[in-house]
């Protein structure tokens, strides 16, 4: 297709769909134009290199052999960078051998080249010939317009080879259901209409595995990384439950397909939790009274931050606590206290460190002395542990925490039993395999 000058004395030669270099001629020079990459700012850089009119001949009439010369020159525009220019010289040297070359020296070029074999794939390449190294008789078909999830599909089951992984067709067809045939990473969805209609009831029961294996289970959030971060140790259980089951029912799945079910349960358990306000697990909620014995608690953090819970409030001390921990924690703000005033105690959480240090008064400092505490630390076992421990405070106060030891008042003890819980965790009996 030529397009007609225009006013500057610019004339398009040779133009494709999409992509695909054109060829101008501009000043009676033909010259091969590309958009590849990117500048500093992001917007498309465009490349170009002098042809000959034996060149543009072929270029118009064959479009595998365009096609060949456009992925073998894109290498050297990536090479390019940001504000490089093109190796005219470079691109200029395989116009001969890939435009009028045999067909078995364009097939041993591409592969010196090193090609981008997806944008072959992308405009119809005949895969099993391609990977024969067959390249130009793989472009008998191809096509000008691009089907680039044929080249994401091909990228993706080319990346699970290189691992040992080859799909069964019920397979692919759960990752299609689940979203993740083309990118494990991709948020996981429910899309029935991807999965080929005979295929979709097993695919249906492979998820209902999921369903059932997690029934009961749920992802809470984790107020300590902010209000709708999710708990790890709820994923990795709920994962794990999943993984079991589905691997027990349905032996033959690969561990890509397993994986993706249990991803898209745990997020979908997730999901559920975000819109919900946090609780404390472990305290009850039905009266809103709950809690200690005495009128307030004050919540802090380390950033002057505070508000206080009274009884009759609408909800539990241990439930507004982690509300108020999910408002304001992050990496800068990780010290809260729970104060209970009146009898003269309270817990801080670190929870930089995993540690909590519950607070007793043993002084009160009268006729101007300064009080005196008693601060015994421990560590916590993830949040899990820091529920049960700010429910046991808020409901019983300090003494309510001597069955949650072992405390001490050393911090080099601290230190020294951090250490030690360290080495059990990577020591090479609890590491996964």
């Amino acid at each position: 297709m030529t397009r007609p000058t225009n006013r500057s004395g610019r004339e398009t030669v040779v133009v494709r769909a999409g992509w695909i270099p054109s060829v101008v001629r501009e000043d009676g020079e033909l010259r091969v134009e590309l958009g590849a990459g990117a500048d500093a700012l992001h917007q498309p850089r465009t490349f170009s290199f002098p042809i000959a009119e034996r060149h543009l001949q072929v270029i118009r009439d064959d479009l595998a052999r365009h096609l060949l010369l456009w992925c073998a020159v894109l290498p050297l525009c990536d090479a390019a960078g940001t504000a490089g220019p093109l190796d005219e010289d470079a691109a200029v040297a395989l116009l001969d051998p890939i435009l009028l070359g045999p067909p078995a020296e364009v097939d041993a070029l591409v592969r010196e080249v090193g090609m981008h074999t997806a944008t072959l794939v992308a405009h119809g390449a005949d895969t099993r010939l391609l990977e024969r190294g067959q390249v130009l008789d793989s472009l008998g078909s191809a096509t000008e317009q691009a089907d680039w999830g044929r080249a994401q599909a091909y990228e993706a089951n080319r990346g699970r080879a290189r691992r040992g992984v080859h799909l069964a067709p019920i397979d692919e067809a759960v990752l299609r259901y689940t979203g993740q045939y083309l990118h494990g990473a991709t948020r996981p969805g429910r899309h029935p209409e991807a999965v080929e209609p005979e295929l979709l009831p097993v695919v249906l029961r492979v998820v209902a595995t999921a369903e059932q294996a997690s029934s009961g289970m749920r992802i809470r959030r984790d107020p300590r990384r902010g209000k709708r971060a999710t708990d790890k140790r709820d994923w990795t259980r709920m994962g794990a439950a999943v993984g079991d089951a589905v691997r027990r029912e349905h032996p033959a799945l690969v561990d890509d397909v397993v994986r993706s079910v249990g991803f898209l349960v745990c997020s979908e358990a997730a999901d559920r939790a975000q819109d919900l306000p946090v609780v404390d697990d472990a305290e009850p909620e039905s009266d809103g009274v709950g809690g200690t014995a005495t009128a307030a608690l004050v919540f802090t953090d380390d950033r002057g931050a505070e508000t206080t819970w009274r009884r009759g409030d609408a909800r539990s001390a241990g439930a507004e606590f982690w509300e108020f921990v999910a408002d304001h924690a992050g990496s800068d703000n990780e010290v809260f206290t729970i104060e209970d005033e009146a009898l003269g105690e309270g817990i801080q959480l670190h929870l930089y460190a995993d540690s909590i240090a519950r607070i007793t008064t043993v002084a009160t400092g009268d006729d101007g002395a300064d009080p005196e505490y008693r601060v015994e630390y421990r560590l916590v076992d993830g949040m899990d542990g820091y529920r049960v421990l700010v429910s046991a405070f808020t409901r019983g106060g300090c003494a309510a925490l001597a069955a949650h030891g072992p405390w001490t008042t050393d911090p080099d003890e601290l230190e020294r039993l951090r250490r030690e819980a360290a080495r059990r965790t990577t020591s090479p009996q609890d590491r996964q395999p």
